[in-house]
């Protein structure tokens, strides 16, 4: 009596059942292969948003490790010292992706063509303040008394240590502000709170989400860290990619699509994010615009 054809296919030896089980291995490491292919590490460059490298880098971790794990490629996480410096790492190809203020975003991106994708959320807003504040000693009620003070910027890559209060001080006529201030400092923020709450120095510009931060780890204490200037509304943080990598539009709505679900994802993992962090958002280039307009303003941003 024969056998069924179809048992006969299955209980025959040799090569064909081989091939059978080699073809098997090989659609499975088809599937793998995009994430070896592309397994390049990626660099994502963060500026230095705390205190100090090591816990910067501990801070930002577990955002670098869900985007690895998302992207199916190695994330390198590289904190760097000064916004201006971030900037330029994007724009030089030293890092792919970027954690960065707006202005030095807008920097990256009129240099070297980098791209933002989305937008980090801070209680919910993507939006934020640039503030000037002093110590309760120090006389000054009001921007009007800064006058032969002793004054702190940000690094000139800073949005709201350098870039919007320049603005703000050229629109009240301080178009020389080593002149009009007795002295002037530019360093980092965490730097200018901790002189200015100390009594070091009078004055100096800084975000209100670094002044709340410095007070809930108590770095500062709310009292000697006066607000007397606050600024309009100005874009969060951009995470940002390199003009090649911009290139890659499904590259770009995996990684979006990453970062939308840190939000969700923080009811699991509250580490994800910093604190009072709450997320991203999807935004492009034209968000920026008025931090692009305070840098043609300026003069510090040259007209294409």
């Amino acid at each position: 009596m024969s056998l069924p054809t179809r048992l006969i296919r299955v209980l025959t030896p040799g090569p064909t059942r081989r091939q059978t089980l080699f073809a098997g291995a090989a659609a499975l490491a088809s599937l793998a292969a995009p994430a070896f292919a592309q397994g390049t590490p990626l660099k994502l460059g963060v500026g230095m948003f705390q205190p100090d490298r090591e816990k910067n880098d501990a801070t930002y971790r577990p955002l670098a490790q869900h985007l690895a794990a998302r992207l199916g490629r190695p994330v390198e996480l590289r904190t760097v010292d000064s916004w201006e410096g971030l900037a330029k790492s994007l724009a030089n190809g030293e890092t792919d992706l970027a954690l960065m203020g707006p202005w030095g975003y807008v920097l990256a991106n009129h240099s070297a063509g980098a791209q933002v994708v989305s937008t980090i959320l801070y209680q919910g807003k993507p939006e934020y303040f640039a503030i000037i504040v002093t110590h309760p000693d120090s006389g000054i009620k009001t921007v009007a008394d800064l006058k032969g003070k002793s004054f702190a910027f940000g690094d000139k890559g800073s949005t709201s240590g350098w870039l919007i209060p320049t603005h703000f001080f050229m629109k009240q006529g301080i178009t020389e502000p080593e002149k009009y201030f007795s002295k002037v400092l530019y360093t980092k923020h965490q730097a200018i709170q901790t002189q200015v709450t100390a009594g070091q120095l009078d004055a100096g510009a800084d975000f209100n989400r670094n002044r709340n931060t410095m007070i809930e780890q108590g770095l500062i204490k709310a009292e000697r860290s006066v607000i007397i200037w606050q600024s309009d509304p100005l874009p969060n943080d951009a995470f940002a990619v390199s003009a090649a990598l911009f290139k890659d539009s499904a590259f770009v709505a995996r990684l979006q699509a990453a970062l939308a679900e840190t939000g969700p994802l923080l009811t699991q993992n509250k580490a994800l994010l910093p604190t009072n962090y709450t997320g991203f958002v999807t935004r492009d280039n034209g968000f920026y615009k008025p931090i692009r307009d305070a840098g043609l303003a300026t003069g510090a941003l040259k007209a294409p």
